[in-house]
């Protein structure tokens, strides 16, 4: 299905996922039950960004409603003191790789503009990755999540922060504590983010205020 408006001027997260709903780009299209879109806040200051959905997304059209998603939601009450109304989460695929094997490279290429756009439109202070597939994406070169997680890396004026899957967490302890000590520091980082913005509107009034002093 065509583009009704080009991508950059879609400023509206129901609009893009209008544009998606009978997408054709690949393959997967031809297997899929549901489009997985993506759902929370669309203004959220936090934004999670995961591989592809699986059995129970594609089900039910939901990203992480899955064992993943339970994990996912534990880790956000239990440390960040949140809930999914208050982020925004999506995957790189908007549809199910047969088997839930690894997404192929033509499979992301169709969905990454519509994902870039995703994030330009929730403009989150933070995108936290989960696991290889979506950190790739961001920071558009080859790493392995084994040794960046846990390190907030700025893309184009935006922190992103690579984590763990939880699925990769789910039957192995030692990836677990790791998540768990990644969502901690998230949890300062996200403090860090909102002193940032509070120090730059701080500095906006301020300026504003001396011009209004010229005159």
């Amino acid at each position: 299905m065509p583009l009704q408006r080009s991508l950059s001027e879609i400023s509206d997260l129901d609009e893009l996922k209008n544009n998606l709903d009978d997408c054709g780009r690949c393959s997967l299209s031809g297997s899929r039950t549901n489009l997985v879109f993506g759902n929370g806040d669309p203004n959220a200051s936090l934004m999670f960004v995961g591989e592809a959905p699986g059995f129970y997304e594609d089900q039910k059209g939901e990203p992480f409603v899955g064992a993943a998603g339970k994990l996912l939601d534990q880790l956000l009450k239990q440390i960040l003191g949140l809930n999914r109304s208050n982020v925004y989460i999506a995957n790189v695929l908007k549809c199910r790789p047969p088997e839930n094997r690894d997404p192929k490279p033509e499979e992301i290429s169709a969905c990454k503009p519509f994902m870039l756009r995703q994030i330009e439109i929730v403009d989150p202070l933070i995108v936290v990755t989960l696991g290889n597939f979506s950190t790739r994406l961001l920071l558009d070169r080859t790493v392995f999540i084994s040794k960046i997680h846990g390190e907030p890396i700025i893309i184009n004026n935006r922190r992103v922060f690579p984590v763990y899957h939880p699925a990769a967490a789910l039957y192995a302890t030692k990836t677990k504590e790791l998540l768990i000590e990644d969502f901690k520091k998230l949890g300062d980082l996200l403090i860090e983010a909102d002193r940032d913005i509070e120090r730059e509107q701080n500095s906006k009034e301020n300026k504003g205020e001396e011009q209004l002093d010229l005159f």
